[in-house]
């Protein structure tokens, strides 16, 4: 048996009249998100270093 079930986004668009489907991906849930690295190529910031915020201990 199978259920169905309506999964409800919050669109913040108000009512919507003419395209449902452009107004659900030009929302907020389809927008690009760029996360930092933290580890890898191009991941090493040098203004953390000059701030005294270093991902290592200096022991010397």
């Amino acid at each position: 048996m199978v259920s169905k079930r309506s999964q409800s986004h919050d669109h913040q668009r108000g009512d919507i009249k003419d395209n449902a489907l452009k107004a659900l991906v030009t929302s907020p849930l389809f927008k690009c998100k760029v996360e930092k690295n933290k580890k890898g190529k191009g991941s090493y910031r040098r203004k953390d270093k000059h701030q005294g915020r270093e991902p290592y201990l200096m022991a010397a």
